[in-house]
């Protein structure tokens, strides 16, 4: 092994502990909390989790293994398995994203009407056809023989070595990739840019009464009138933030990768075998990413991290009391004998 393969073998096990630490984090803060699971985002955060999970236990590794070993690991029946589980589970989470900005688009957009638009029945329907439209581009790969272990990637996925298949092979490609990644992005960005839109909206009314306020109130002290000033420009970066990482970190992490197997479909351009594992492990970064930009920054999951970590200090401090108190008694009844 060279110094580059040394560096991305450290890189692709950072991202497996990282992705298996925070996603486990995500699924216990969902079992624990019953707010949470109530909530109808829950569904799609708790699908996008169990995605990140199983890529990050049978993927990753497997992907490590090639670049060690620099070959497939185990037989061509495992390996057109792990590229089947490869295709749907990267299709699955870009659509669970997607759903999750719709989600947020129909809460904000259309306030007064969410709870009748988007239910549990809505949002199982919707996970739904998610997994039929993740489900039906490998099926289709695995029936044609065109799952396999590619050396550019070090991992088992699309792959055709067969030169008379390569226009079917190359159509094939570019439509999965047209209504997975594609797709995703397009409706990421209209319904955030939705949501952006309002959150400006409300923003600008809010600055209007700030700015009445701060005009009325004459002897306010200049401190307060700052505070003021400051939240009134945070109040309008938040929302443009939220919405940036959202794209950003999809884009970031997902477009290297569908550019390089486009690229390397036209023959045109030669592609670096570590260019190749590093665009994979920018995908694979997804997972760890998603934990923290959908679901342990929130509020809501912080809450219920502190919650938990109160109880098990709070249960721990009972436990040593108690135990203290027993070794009291044991030391008075030893006095007294």
């Amino acid at each position: 092994m060279n110094i580059w393969e040394v560096i991305l073998a450290f890189l692709v096990v950072v991202l497996i502990l990282v992705s298996l630490l925070s996603n486990v984090l995500v699924l216990i803060c969902f079992l624990y909390s019953a707010d949470i699971r109530k909530q109808v985002p829950g569904l799609f955060i708790l699908n996008l989790t169990f995605s990140n999970l199983l890529m990050t236990v049978l993927n990753m590794p497997l992907t490590l293994t090639g670049i060690i070993y620099k070959n497939q690991p185990g037989g061509d029946q495992f390996c057109h398995m792990v590229g089947f589980l490869e295709t749907f589970l990267t299709t699955n989470s870009m659509l669970s994203m997607a759903a999750l900005s719709i989600d947020r688009w129909i809460a904000v957009v259309f306030p007064l009407s969410y709870h009748s638009k988007m239910r549990y029945k809505d949002a199982a329907l919707i996970l739904s056809y998610t997994w039929l439209h993740s489900v039906s581009f490998p099926i289709v790969a695995a029936s044609l023989s065109w799952v396999g272990f590619h050396h550019l990637y070090a991992s088992c996925t699309l792959y055709n070595n067969r030169s008379e298949e390569r226009t079917q092979f190359v159509i094939f490609t570019g439509v999965f990739h047209i209504l997975s990644f594609l797709l995703s992005l397009v409706v990421l960005c209209f319904t955030y840019l939705k949501v952006l839109k309002v959150a400006r909206f409300h923003c600008k009314r809010i600055d209007v009464i700030t700015m009445q306020t701060l005009v009325l109130l004459v002897d306010i002290h200049p401190s307060v009138r700052e505070r003021c000033l400051e939240e009134q420009k945070r109040r309008r970066q938040r929302a443009t933030k939220k919405i940036s990482t959202f794209i950003g970190t999809f884009i970031l992490c997902f477009a290297p990768y569908v550019i390089t197997r486009v690229v390397e479909l036209s023959s045109v351009v030669p592609i670096n075998s570590h260019w190749g594992v590093i665009s994979k492990c920018l995908a694979y970064s997804k997972a760890v990413s998603d934990p923290f930009v959908y679901s342990l920054l929130r509020h809501q999951y912080k809450k219920t991290w502190k919650d938990i970590i109160n109880k098990i200090l709070k249960r721990s401090s009972i436990n040593s009391s108690a135990l203290t108190s027993e070794s009291h008694n044991q030391n008075i009844l030893q006095t007294t004998e």
